[in-house]
């Protein structure tokens, strides 16, 4: 499902923020983009956001901004002497006493060694508890977003649920008539060929075609698992309250759409054939809604 949230924190003078994405995924799928300073808490993060979110690509995106001096790195002085003497020692061997030494202090502090970032495993003891209740906030406000979006699907899978109970209502009152139609075509056309020839029709025989014929045909089973499927359906949507249901509810939409298949196969009947064209295409909307939700 899609959805948006943010937090933002100031905490020591250092402002703290975070966005959070959602987009529809079968999976759970997690990015997260971090200054180097959170780095170390992706790992952490990663298996946070799987807790609380199961299904839907998940983008996090946390920035640090430190106005203050406790942003800058610390100067290795052991380091830059050490260059220094280097210097020293190169200008005594090579450079000429009459010519004025000029060092370059922003090259020296680009040196290896000379500048030292702050203590990594002390930054991030300061920065945890802040990201984490900052993610905290962000994801209860992407969940209030998700939550109404799903209300919204929710309704049409209802409405779905509906399409497909009046076919299949449909489908139920007229399959009796499908085998009582094929009955008289099938005398029609033997007594018709019986006409011809002057013979008798031998009805034990034209009453077991037709009982063959009803039993090849009959989606009784069929229209009964539709119906359960669809009942089970309504039934996760009334008790879900807020647990993850859109992997069953896509199950749910292939078993109805294989029961809706057989049922099309073994009616030989127009009628029922476009019936279950309505039945397949509500199913396939609950396929598409399936993919959207939690």
């Amino acid at each position: 499902m899609t959805g948006f949230g943010d937090a933002s924190e100031q905490v020591d003078g250092v402002h703290y923020a975070v966005e959070l994405r959602s987009v529809n995924n079968r999976f759970f799928k997690a990015t997260i983009r971090l200054p180097d300073p959170m780095a170390g808490l992706e790992a952490e993060l990663e298996v946070y956001l799987r807790k609380r979110l199961t299904r839907g690509s998940v983008t996090l995106v946390g920035s640090l901004r430190d106005p203050g001096a406790s942003a800058a790195q610390t100067v290795n002085e052991g380091a830059l002497l050490a260059y220094l003497d280097h210097l020293d020692k190169m200008y005594d061997r090579f450079g000429k006493k009459e010519r004025t030494l000029t060092i370059d202090l922003t090259a020296l502090l680009a040196l290896p060694g000379v500048l030292e970032p702050a203590d990594e495993s002390e930054l991030l003891r300061r920065v945890r508890p802040v990201l984490l209740r900052l993610v905290d906030k962000a994801i209860e406000r992407l969940v209030t977003m998700r939550v109404t979006e799903g209300a919204i699907i929710a309704r049409d899978l209802r409405r779905q649920a509906e399409v497909i109970g009046r076919k299949l209502a449909d489908i139920r009152q007229r399959a009796p008539e499908v085998v009582e139609e094929y009955h008289q075509r099938l005398k029609e056309r033997v007594e018709e060929m019986l006409r011809r020839a002057e013979l008798s029709t031998n009805q034990v025989d034209l009453v077991r075609e037709v009982a063959v014929y009803a039993d090849r045909s009959d989606i009784a089973e069929e229209l009964s698992r539709l119906a359960g499927h669809i009942e089970q359906m309504n039934q996760m949507m009334d008790e879900a309250e807020g647990e993850p249901a859109g992997r069953t509810l896509d199950f749910l939409a292939q078993e109805m759409l294989r029961e809706a298949n057989t049922i099309a196969s073994k009616s030989n009947d127009a009628l029922i054939s476009r019936a279950v064209v309505e039945v397949k295409s509500a199913i396939d909307r609950i396929k598409e809604q399936a993919a959207n939700i939690e």
